[in-house]
């Protein structure tokens, strides 16, 4: 297992291989269909400062936050995947989330030096590992609103990393 914590910088990034097995800590930020595409079109419109939190280095989680917990959603959704570029090039290093993802979406997360890690979706388990939760944007998309958690050994596999997928 290699233990990361966010921020994550880019020599962390080129360290990481297909396979890899990872416990993250730290700050990480959650996103899904509604949101996602907000933010990137907070970027492409040059609103990129109203975005709440600094994108270099991040953190992404596909997810909703209840209280029932979080499990990642699958990614390939067009909300989501069609997101994640536009994200990657303003400095989120890694997605988190779960299914394949388009051979494009591969190679563009390569050119940015953003991986794709999948985690197990299991709400109960991965709830274990947030220390603690706070909205930061869009409160009135409620669960899927962007939450800031800080989290301890999120566990996760590293699936697509420099133009190289395990699917």
């Amino acid at each position: 297992m290699k233990e990361i914590t966010t921020p994550i910088s880019d020599e962390e990034v080129i360290d990481l291989k297909i396979g890899d097995k990872l416990l993250i800590s730290g700050i990480i930020f959650t996103g899904r269909d509604v949101v996602l595409p907000k933010l990137k079109n907070k970027i492409n419109n040059g609103f990129k400062n109203e975005i709440p939190f600094d994108l270099e280095g991040s953190v992404i989680m596909h997810t909703a936050v209840s209280d029932a917990g979080i499990a990642p959603t699958t990614s390939n959704k067009e909300e989501i995947e069609s997101s994640m570029t536009i994200l990657a090039k303003n400095g989120v290093k890694i997605h988190i989330g779960k299914g394949a993802l388009s051979t494009e979406t591969k190679m563009l997360l390569n050119n940015e030096n953003s991986i794709f890690v999948v985690t197990p979706p299991v709400a109960a388990f991965l709830t274990d590992h947030i220390l603690s939760k706070e909205v930061i944007a869009y409160e009135e998309e409620g669960i899927e609103a962007i939450f800031k958690l800080n989290v301890k050994n999120i566990p996760g596999i590293v699936s697509i990393a420099h133009g190289e997928s395990l699917y």
